[in-house]
């Protein structure tokens, strides 16, 4: 996808949804949130909190709502992109008939009056003492003790990150092979991201 640099150019290279885009444009600038682009995609401001969003791709097309968890959604038109995103709903359209312009306003309305009460989803903050270590790691770590030693250097967001991959595997067998993976980067002091970032 071409990276555009205003609004009318991101229409222009989702061609094919161009009509429809921009009556979503038109009913959200109706309220007069700020418009931007934002990663390459027509965002829309309140005071300088993002309130909503326009998104294209091949066979649909939408409008994000930043803090869509908190609208009451009584047509149920809302949908959760990813497991990951708390705060984050679609309201997702196919075709330009799909798009029921008095519904499409009220919840961009109610979106608008959300952010004026401040309703958000705050960043979860975690400290040394989040580290909840699963039961398989605290028995490698029992059995062990070079591991465990190795495992007790690491910092606690590393400790945190290696944790975490264990407990978010939804079969045992997963988190087994898990360990396997991560014990030789644990006595080696690596971090599970050592790519990105020094532990």
């Amino acid at each position: 996808m071409k990276k555009a640099h205003s609004v009318e150019e991101y229409i222009e290279n989702n061609i094919h949804f161009k009509e429809a885009l921009e009556i979503l444009r038109e009913l959200t600038l109706s309220t007069k949130l700020d418009e931007a682009i934002k990663w390459s995609a027509p965002t829309y401001s309140l005071n300088g909190k993002n309130v909503l969003g326009l998104g294209a791709f091949k066979k649909h097309f939408c409008i994000w709502f930043f803090n869509g968890v908190f609208l009451k959604d009584e047509q149920n038109c809302l949908e959760q992109a990813q497991e990951k995103t708390k705060a984050l709903r679609q309201m997702r359209f196919e075709t330009i008939e799909d798009v029921n312009k008095p519904v499409v306003l009220a919840y961009i309305k109610e979106a608008i009056e959300n952010q004026k009460l401040g309703k958000a989803l705050k960043p979860e903050r975690t400290t040394k003492k989040d580290v909840v270590i699963p039961e398989l790691l605290t028995e490698a770590i029992k059995s062990d003790t070079s591991f465990k030693t190795a495992f007790n250097k690491l910092s606690p967001s590393c400790q945190r990150e290696y944790c975490n991959y264990i407990i978010e595997a939804k079969r045992d067998k997963t988190k087994i092979s898990r360990l396997k993976k991560i014990k030789p980067m644990i006595l080696n002091g690596s971090g599970l991201h050592d790519k990105y970032k020094n532990c």
